[in-house]
């Protein structure tokens, strides 16, 4: 095999124009990237809710049964499609005509990074399809055990640190500027799902469409009739599970007809009918050395244990939360403790058991604190969650401004946790919008500062005052209002002020927004210090891109598909400013769409779009009419 491709690469020297996008000598590029574009998902990569026993997967199927349509009665007795869930890289793989044209990761679920080069590397994915469609394919990319072994051999002779485990290093595989590196790494494929609609009916279907085009899917998925088959699938796997070539933490059960699926919808991140039945996780003894209590941005104080150092699951643990101190009785855990360890779904380290004919003499007893530890302030309880009562405690002050500055409020690089305490300390910051009032002097007065980089930080601070209505609301860091309830929010009201007018039921109506999450917008935008913070921000410069303000939206209801490489301006910020106008955008051209905007080297969308007439314009164009 290696000399037919060294023949065909040498006549690809000599005859350039017989080079084909599928040609087995593409999949390594040969320059390495500055960084990668984003790509935005036609449809949202999701997650998964986790459940680790079968009744919990009972639960979950009369959960789902309840919401059942009237219409669609006749699913009471519910199939299922079961697949091994891989521990790897979820990637989603576009095809026009056929060829691969990107490949990208999950990202947050709505926008990944364009890994094309990287994908090409990999040969279990092909660069070309069994047919001449257009469609989108998400799998997972992983490190077979067998490579990780090697891999972790060659470090071992060369004197460097040793891979932690393969998942890490096949998403960091992923993720190398140079394709020629991840080349190297040896990556593999398992498809898991076609996004696109070649008329599959049911998930069975999609597996097997996979398989016709050419693409690598897991041999052990299995159609299951009903639960006990799944439950039946999960124990086989369980067994297989050492002798298999890559890591997988449990089996991934989906309702296998795709019209009840959809109907079903999705709650959070995660589809209702989909869900992730784990195997027990990995475990390890340790010894609890302290109990610290921990402030968190809304007070809450969580017990974190301080255990001796142990490996778990390819990763060295040191602290894991007790929750509260409910959970400190029901574990009877005292302080010198040998604990069991567990990652419970291979991510998250939990005390699971203590074995008290190891306890020492002298075991100290956990203590409830009385005061909080950080402000010394009265302490209350709700339910099982003390809180810290001191709205001012200088703890919530610094995890709040840490939230509010993160990737996903307003992306302020450099501002660490450390130097918003320092900020605080120095009497310069209090709420998140006095960051916006400091000055570059300011900033030279502190320790460590000097002239460049307390521009650097100002100048970060200032190119942050921009920010979507959405991350504005995800900022200010309202209990239970996570990343997607704040889109969620902003979609529906369009703009802050109707958020702050609006009742509690009014926010309760939101599809995806419980009473209680509810409650907590509502009184947090009601209190007079979040009053204070909101118009503080606002009155130092921070612009909210309210762009459902405007009376005039030009490309109102307007539908546009882009195609082809654009010179000056991104796909991802031409969307977002048909959006800004009030328009839509689509990953496929259809009857409905109303313009295509066509880069260099656009794909077949163009040839359709010719077909049904659709307005067409240049990249020039596109930008005079925005």
């Amino acid at each position: 095999m290696d000399s037919l491709k060294h023949e065909l690469l040498k006549l690809e020297q000599e005859h350039p124009e017989f080079i084909t996008p599928d040609s087995p000598t593409q999949r390594v590029g040969g320059k390495s990237l500055a960084k990668f574009r984003k790509v935005e998902h036609s449809q949202r990569m999701l997650s998964m809710e986790d459940v680790f026993s079968f009744e919990e997967m009972r639960e979950w199927e009369n959960r789902l049964k309840k919401l059942v349509p009237a219409k669609a009665g006749n699913h009471k007795q519910f199939d299922y499609y079961c697949e091994v869930k891989v521990d790897g890289l979820a990637v989603s793989l576009i095809y026009e005509d056929g060829i691969l044209k990107i490949g990208a990761t999950r990202g947050d679920g709505r926008v990944g990074e364009d890994v094309t080069q990287n994908i090409k590397t990999i040969d279990a994915i092909p660069l070309r399809l069994q047919k001449n469609l257009n469609a989108e394919i998400r799998g997972e990319c992983f490190m077979p055990k067998s490579i990780f072994e090697k891999l972790n051999k060659e470090q071992k002779k060369k004197g460097l640190a040793e891979f932690a485990n393969p998942r890490n290093i096949a998403a960091g595989s992923i993720r190398q500027l140079d394709s020629k590196i991840t080349a190297l790494r040896k990556l593999d494929f398992f498809g898991y799902s076609v996004v696109s609609d070649l008329g599959q009916a049911t998930h069975e279907e999609s597996h097997e469409i996979m398989k016709s085009l050419g693409v690598k899917t897991n041999p052990l998925s299995k159609h299951c009739k009903n639960l006990k088959e799944v439950d039946d699938y999960y124990k086989l796997i369980n067994k297989k599970r050492e002798k298999l070539d890559y890591w997988i933490d449990g089996i991934v059960v989906t309702i296998n007809d795709n019209n009840l699926f959809k109907q079903l919808g999705v709650r959070g991140k995660a589809p209702r009918g989909l869900i992730a039945y784990k195997f027990p996780g990995e475990q390890a003894t340790t010894v609890v050395k302290d109990v610290r209590w921990q402030v968190g941005r809304t007070g809450a104080i969580t017990p974190v244990a301080i255990m001796e150092p142990t490996a778990i699951g390819g990763t060295t643990v040191q602290h894991a939360t007790l929750h509260n101190f409910d959970e400190i009785k029901r574990l009877n855990l005292k302080i010198g403790d040998t604990v069991i360890l567990e990652k419970a779904g291979d991510i998250i380290p939990k005390i699971i058991e203590v074995l008290k004919g190891m306890r020492p003499k002298n075991a100290k007893s956990i203590l409830v604190p009385h005061k909080c530890p950080i402000c010394k302030s009265e302490i209350k309880r709700k339910k099982v969650i003390l809180y810290c009562v001191n709205p001012k405690c200088s703890a919530k002050d610094i995890k709040q401004i840490t939230h509010f500055v993160s990737k996903k409020g307003f992306d302020i690089v450099g501002l660490s946790g450390k130097i918003i305490e320092q900020l605080m300390g120095a009497g310069l910051v209090s709420t998140p919008a006095d960051l916006f009032r400091l000055s570059k002097e300011e900033l030279m007065n502190l320790e460590r500062f000097r002239e460049k980089s307390a521009e650097n930080l100002i100048n970060a601070i200032n190119q942050s005052k921009e920010v979507s209505l959405a991350r504005f609301i995800y900022a200010l860091g309202i209990d239970g209002v996570g990343e997607e309830t704040a889109i969620d929010l902003a979609k529906n009201f369009m703009i802050l002020e109707k958020i702050r007018k609006a009742s509690a039921e009014k926010i309760e109506s939101i599809p995806n927004i419980g009473s209680v999450v509810a409650k907590n917008i509502y009184e947090y935008l009601r209190d007079e210090k979040n009053q204070q913070v909101v118009d503080n921000l606002i009155k130092n410069g921070v612009k909210i891109k309210e762009v459902y303000r405007r009376a005039n939206l030009p490309l109102k209801n307007k539908t546009f598909v882009f195609t082809g490489e654009l010179d000056s301006i991104t796909r991802d910020e031409a969307k977002a400013k048909v959006r800004e106008f009030g328009g839509n955008v689509s990953g496929s051209v259809s009857s409905k769409t109303d313009f295509i905007v066509i880069g260099a080297n656009p794909g077949s969308k163009c040839d359709k779009a010719k077909k049904l007439g659709v307005k067409i314009l240049s990249e020039s164009e596109f930008l005079q009419k925005i």
